[in-house]
């Protein structure tokens, strides 16, 4: 039975969802999937390579480590484990209960990755575009990094790297993604959007506006309220770190780990340990040393943070040397590309952490935040950036730029080098060059303009584009895009106007395990002609593959129909005239 598809599109919140989905997706029948999909995968000998298991939901973009694949690794690694002591026993090899018992708890979300229901469908081709951009923005060597603070000051300028992660918990890296480095003013979005969910819209806005500036990000200027303009330039975000758990110590405010027979939910309410959240609890960390020469070359920081004061821009039981420690320590929080990947694709996600259903953030809080770094959370180019780029951004003197694609994905890239306006320089072309070929600019969809690739879309359209697909992978010898066809329902026997199937251009090509796949697995007959009255086999004769010949042929004799014309020996012949 096929799997149902208004179950298949839900994304559901957390772990508790995924599990009742699972079992509503099993009454409905698919419990008939996990033997389709080891069918599809087994060899010769009925049994499948946990390896190519693996590597096949990796293309789809599901990592290994993903939550909602925990219990079937779990169960992969005990049988792994059983292996190494059992000499009688293939490693790496499973039969169809075991497999069937490995995937069975999970098998919501692998087959939603196996028949292309993640938000990106066909991950491959749209991974393969962004190698192409990433390898574009490499050779792109101009800037130095930040020069007044020491410690950045020396970072290696040839670091560069890009990690994207969906909402769906899609993964790709590229690069230098698991490299530790300081948020920067990248954790100021950060800061207001945990403030608006501790306080209010209303609360916040009494301290500090949602205008751009027009001036310099460390200035001291102030708008027509005495207020700093906006929680993207530094004015702001210190008055924000004085919102931020404005009623605990500074030392608490940061971190504060629970004492024994205290509950969790003390410390899960800290600045630290939301950062984890929002990264999925990845590599979140705090930088001293940067921290330290942050605060030895704060001399412009403390001068806005008096004529703030004087300007009475604080609450009225802010402390001044305080609120300026915090909003130190916030700036030099560390991440990596991949956990700031995560945090991106958990503001995409409207405050749900896309690999662990966490929700961290209510829906108005990231409204709000991705209102203010569109309009300026890229220094004094924002203006040109959401011009050209057009989506929410929020760039850190450290060499971060985090990109939100609302509704779709997060992306996060590094390279210390910066511009003029203190972007990194091969960040902000990367954002560039990402736009010019996808259409995630907000109003890349308005009637009568061009249309650039939505990787949204699914390939599989109509019977036509079905046909173009499938002969293309079996031109290329794609087998994992021929699982998924076959996975999805795809009649794996269509033929073009010229009556060329899959199975023809793989024979032509010598494609042997294309060929196999399609005759074993999906059952397509190796008799079909086409216009020119060829068979699969003739195409390897021809080309001189004699291994796929020998297969097909093997096939053909196994398989000949009773009431046949022809005789074995006619096609071995290589005849052309046969009629079916």
């Amino acid at each position: 039975m096929e799997p149902n598809p208004k179950l298949l599109k839900r994304r559901p919140s957390n772990l508790k969802e995924w599990q009742e989905g699972l079992e509503e997706l099993l009454a409905s029948g698919m419990e008939d999937f996990e033997e389709k999909l080891f069918s599809f995968l087994c060899d010769h000998n009925h049994l499948v390579s946990i390896d190519r298991f693996k590597n096949l939901l990796d293309e789809t973009g599901l990592r290994e480590m993903d939550f909602r694949l925990r219990e079937t690794m779990r169960k992969f690694r005990a049988v792994l484990e059983r292996q190494l002591t059992d000499e009688h026993e293939l490693r790496g090899l499973v039969d169809k209960d075991t497999f069937i018992d490995c995937v069975s708890d999970n098998i919501v979300v692998i087959s939603k990755a196996l028949t292309s229901q993640f938000v990106i469908p066909e991950f491959k081709t749209f991974t393969d575009i962004i190698d192409t951009i990433y390898e574009t923005c490499k050779d792109n060597d101009s800037g130095l990094p930040a020069q007044y603070i020491p410690q950045l000051a020396r970072v290696d300028p040839s670091h560069w790297g890009v990690s994207i992660c969906t909402i769906d918990g899609q993964r790709y890296d590229l690069g230098e993604t698991s490299t530790p480095f300081c948020m920067q003013s990248v954790v100021k979005p950060l800061n207001y959007a945990l403030t608006l969910n501790d306080l209010s819209s209303e609360v916040v806005h009494q301290y500090v506006g949602q205008e751009p500036s027009g001036r310099s990000f460390n200035e001291l200027t102030l708008d027509y309220q005495h207020k700093p303009h906006n929680p993207m330039i530094n004015a702001g975000a210190i008055v924000t770190a004085g919102l931020l758990k404005k009623g605990l110590v500074i030392a608490d405010r940061f971190d504060y780990p629970p004492k024994e027979g205290e509950p969790d939910m003390r410390y899960t309410k800290q600045a630290m340990d939301q950062f984890k959240r929002l990264s999925g609890q990845e590599h979140i960390a705090f930088n001293n040393s940067v921290y330290l020469s942050e605060r030895a070359t704060a001399d412009r920081n403390f001068a806005l943070g008096y004529y703030m004061r004087e300007n009475k821009c604080f609450p009225p039981e802010a402390d001044l040397v305080e609120t300026l420690e915090f909003y130190f320590q916030l700036c030099s929080v560390e991440i990596t590309a991949e956990s700031g990947a995560v945090i991106a694709a958990t503001l995409a996600n409207g405050g749900i952490c896309p690999t662990t259903g966490d929700r961290v953030l209510d829906s108005d809080a990231v409204r709000n935040t991705l209102s203010l770094m569109h309009s300026c959370g890229m220094y004094d180019y924002s203006g040109q950036f959401a011009f050209k780029v057009g989506l929410p951004a929020k760039s850190g003197v450290a060499g971060g730029v985090m990109l939100v694609v609302p509704n779709l994905m997060g992306i996060f890239t590094w390279s210390p080098p910066l511009d003029q306006w203190g972007n990194s320089s091969r960040g902000v072309q990367f954002c560039e060059e990402l736009v010019g070929n996808f259409n995630f600019h907000n109003y890349d969809n308005l009637r009568h303009t061009s249309r650039k690739y939505d990787p949204r879309g699914r390939a599989v359209e109509s019977k036509a584009q079905d046909v173009v697909n499938l002969l293309f992978s079996a031109y290329n010898g794609d087998v994992t895009a021929m699982r998924r066809y076959a996975l999805l329902g795809m009649d794996m026997s269509l033929a073009d106007y010229d009556g060329r199937t899959a199975l023809h251009l793989a024979s032509a090509e010598g494609h042997e395990p294309i060929v196999r796949f399609l005759l074993e697995k999906c059952n397509v007959s190796s008799y079909l002609r086409d216009r020119w009255g060829f068979t699969p086999y003739h195409d390897a004769k021809r080309f001189k593959h004699d291994a796929v010949s020998e297969v097909l042929l093997e096939h053909m004799k196994t398989t000949a129909p009773k009431d046949a014309p022809f005789s074995i020996q006619d096609i071995d012949k290589g005849l052309h005239n046969m009629h079916l």
